[in-house]
């Protein structure tokens, strides 16, 4: 069963539109309920104003930005409600980013995710391989940069 592409452009863009809101309220209200702590004053002074203001300023394109990355879109919304975007600001971005996220799966994501499926009705074992070399080379990645940082450090203390 496939549902139409309309259809499905239109759950994705309805989906991430709750989820950036959601995320985006979640760091106003945070932000809000520690303005009423004894540690509320540091939102005031002059390094958290620059920060906002960087924030006000790039921020919409940031938000954009971040429906191409994956992990990094949650941190940015979540930020741009911390830092208090305005609305005006923060609605076009997330509108804009959101269409670009909702096409983006509509169309590759989707594609993709079918033909996982395929591969994984047609042979179950092909599959768990797949998965299983995905995982070992993820996991190689991660074990070389730490071995290569630990390298850089040690080279910089000697």
């Amino acid at each position: 069963m496939s549902l139409p592409f309309g259809v499905a452009l239109a759950a994705l863009f309805a989906i991430v539109m709750i989820r950036v809101n959601v995320t985006y309220w979640i760091g106003r209200g945070v932000v809000a309920g520690f303005a009423h702590t004894r540690y509320g004053t540091s939102l005031e002074r002059p390094k958290a104003a620059r920060a906002q203001a960087l924030i006000q300023r790039w921020g919409p394109y940031a938000v954009v930005l971040s429906f191409l990355t994956i992990g990094f879109q949650t941190a940015i919304n979540l930020a741009a409600g911390a830092a208090r975007m305005p609305l005006r600001r923060y609605l076009p971005a997330a509108v804009i980013g959101s269409i670009i996220w909702a096409v983006l799966y509509a169309t590759i994501g989707l594609a993709a995710l079918d033909t996982w499926l395929a591969v994984a009705a047609a042979s179950p074992v092909g599959a768990a391989l797949g998965i299983a070399v995905l995982a070992a080379l993820l996991v190689w990645i991660v074990v070389i940069r730490k071995r290569r940082a630990a390298a850089k450090s040690a080279d910089t203390v000697v």
